[in-house]
């Protein structure tokens, strides 16, 4: 099942996504009619997981982390499929990272790897926006719209063994599957609840494979997880 959140009139309606059209408690909305899709959770956090493919290592050159290596992004950097990203005045060099992502579903702290399916409500994509040049600076990888999330929630997909692409305008930049990762997503979702409290909402992003790359205005970035979507977002002055 797709769980997806669209604006409307009255807000932002959440409910069962099906050919264009989510189907909400208070009634069905077309996408592009009634409203569009907003970022299909609400979280207080995204934690975000670098490092965590083997041919990122050896092409950023780095040397394979012991456990996962991560960076937090707050609910500020959060925009919905098709929203526009705005490159920021205070780079030159913007970057795009297509990464898969777990939708935690229920308040949780300290669960063990085989409990994890149990606290996640689904899986959904998010692209990694960074501003490189800004490398050892606070806003790099968490200013406004560097979280694009979405389309929706893919509640019954198995994260390990699915593939993975992105396209900027129309130019495969990226390709690999999951099963590629150094720490799959059940251990990555257990590690960091050892860390942290996680609330119903929050995201988990399970790092980016090789050739993350430059975009400039103009650019359409298409990120597609097998079994869960594509998120799709343009780059704008």
């Amino acid at each position: 099942m797709r769980l997806a959140r669209i604006s409307t009139s009255d807000g932002v309606a959440t409910g069962r996504y099906e050919d264009g059209v989510v189907h909400a408690d208070d009634g069905t909305y077309e996408i592009g009619v009634d409203g569009d899709l907003r970022p299909p959770c609400e979280p207080s956090a995204l934690y975000c997981v670098g490092r965590n493919y083997a041919d990122t290592l050896e092409q950023m050159g780095f040397e394979t982390p012991e456990e996962p290596d991560f960076f937090i992004k707050p609910p500020a950097s959060l925009l919905g499929h098709e929203d526009p990203i705005t490159y920021p005045e205070f780079t030159s060099e913007l970057t795009y990272a297509g990464e898969l992502a777990a939708v935690i579903d229920e308040r949780c702290h300290d669960v063990p790897v085989e409990q994890v399916p149990e606290v996640v409500r689904g899986y959904t994509i998010m692209n990694d926006v960074d501003a490189l040049d800004q490398q050892g600076r606070t806003p790099r990888k968490a200013f406004d719209g560097s979280g694009p999330l979405g389309p929706w929630i893919e509640t019954d997909v198995d994260p390990t063994g699915i593939d993975m692409w992105t396209d900027v305008s129309g130019e495969r930049r990226q390709e690999a599957n999951t099963s590629q990762m150094l720490f799959d997503p059940h251990e990555v979702v257990s590690y960091l609840s050892k860390r942290f409290t996680f609330r119903p909402g929050d995201v988990v992003a399970f790092g980016s494979p090789a050739n993350p790359g430059l975009v400039e205005p103009g650019d359409s970035i298409e990120i597609t997880y097998e079994n869960v979507g594509t998120l799709r977002n343009a780059i704008v002055e």
